[in-house]
């Protein structure tokens, strides 16, 4: 047995995370409460200090986990990487964005291993989390780290285990979602498979080598997009012909066999759906391939914003007003309900688009009072009010957020756009559209 795997079981390894956003956090939270001595990495000091001084800032951690692991030790976090050299495992938990061109940006990745190599130590293992193309475990970070003199399977373990949160999601947390672990040798993907079951409460899934993860991460994601693709394509043409796609799919569902729920909507939001397919389709070039039926998906759910905003501007026609010079007020700028991410939001985009063509725009969000995009920070209304909703010449529900008051926004709205169907249980309907 080797002398990492021996720490891991009896607890006394020191682990380290780097990036302490909505992945990264939660997984040092974790494993510093299943009893590890735990150091977290992060370039932005604001949020080292609110770590430090135990004061949280991602939903699904909760406050007194983060007050009591801080004051006991078992978490600290810094800017200095030189303190890699205290750690047996890192965990790298950085954003993997894509660019302007809509191509991978793994700066955030090759930064993070370029910080890590020059302390780097045998007997470490490294293990990447951060959503990225296949390939980049063994082609991009594995070099990388050598410079350090040391050699990948024989001096250090390297693995790479998709991270899989999913912010919200009240029955689903880091602790008890299951991991899959690929390492670049049987002994790596061991070591890994060893740190994660000492910390979580689920099973973990061993994959012959990273590239297995990293691809079985992409799949995940991408067969969402693409049967969401499939119903948002299917939503505009029941639109063109009268039928409610809503209730096509309500009695799809009554098959209890061979068929699973999608909707559409404004648009897909978050870090993971919106961008894997890209990553894919970038890789799949290299390989002289393209991934036909992923791309068209991809152009129908980017589509969406826009089409929203062409289906206001017919429902403010009807209503004998032009968008241009029209009150627009948008609820919800989330990218999912009851979370505070608006990452790749599909109601920003709305927004946005909303602007183009002349619209006076504000948004309520009870989640989000100010965002920030692109350089530009927008504030939103401070309370859903009556006033508020009678200045608005439309109303465009983009997100479904559960403590909205809808019965309150249909009695005083002039007219809505409901593209997440959440108003379904109103009664009275004579100002509501939906998707």
């Amino acid at each position: 047995m080797g002398q990492l795997k021996q720490k891991l079981l009896t607890k006394t390894a020191t682990l380290g995370v780097v990036g302490l956003g909505y992945v990264g956090l939660p997984l040092a939270v974790e494993k510093a409460k299943a009893g590890f001595r735990v150091l977290g990495f992060d370039i932005q000091k604001e949020k080292v200090d609110m770590v430090n001084a135990g004061h949280n800032y991602i939903g699904d951690v909760v406050n007194e986990d983060l007050e009591k692991i801080v004051a006991s030790g078992n978490l600290k976090a810094t800017t200095d990487f030189a303190s890699v050299a205290q750690c047996d495992c890192v965990c790298i938990a950085v954003p993997t964005p894509l660019d302007a061109h809509q191509q991978p940006d793994i700066s955030y990745v090759k930064s993070s291993a370029e910080s890590i190599a020059p302390y780097m130590h045998k007997e470490m293992l490294v293990v990447l989390e951060s959503t990225t193309y296949p390939g980049t475990t063994e082609e991009l970070l594995k070099p990388i780290l050598e410079r350090s003199g040391l050699k990948c399977g024989t001096d250090f373990y390297l693995a790479f285990s998709p991270e899989r949160v999913d912010p919200g999601n009240l029955l689903y947390k880091t602790k008890n979602t299951p991991k899959v672990v690929g390492g670049c040798t049987p002994e790596c993907t061991d070591v890994a498979a060893t740190m994660y079951e000492m910390v979580l409460e689920a099973p973990v899934h061993r994959v012959s080598n990273p590239a297995v993860a990293e691809m079985e991460k992409i799949l995940e994601n991408t067969y969402r997009n693409v049967n969401i693709g499939l119903v948002n394509e299917l939503a505009l043409l029941c639109e063109r012909m009268g039928i409610s796609i809503w209730e096509v799919i309500d009695a799809a569902k009554s098959k209890p066999y061979g068929f699973q729920a999608f909707y559409p909507g404004p648009g897909l939001g978050g870090h993971c759906i919106p961008l894997d397919p890209y990553y894919l389709s970038w890789k799949a070039r290299e390989y002289g391939f393209h991934t036909s039926m992923i791309e068209a998906s991809m152009m129908v759910n980017d589509r969406m914003p826009e089409y929203c905003v062409q289906r206001a501007m017919h429902i403010l026609n009807k209503c004998k007003k032009a968008i241009n010079g029209a009150k627009a007020l948008v609820l919800g700028v989330a990218y999912k309900q009851d979370i505070d991410d608006y990452r790749e939001s599909p109601a920003i985009r709305v927004i946005d688009e909303l602007k183009k063509v002349g619209a006076d725009v504000c948004y309520y969000d009870p989640y989000i009072p100010v965002f920030k995009e692109n350089g530009h920070i927008m504030e939103g209304a401070k309370a859903l009010t009556a006033e508020l909703l009678e200045s608005a010449d439309i109303v465009l529900v983009t997100c479904a957020h559960t403590n909205v008051d809808y019965e309150f926004v249909q009695k005083h709205a002039k007219v809505i756009f409901d593209t997440k169907n959440v108003m379904k249980e109103i009664e009275q309907r004579d100002n509501i559209e939906v998707l």
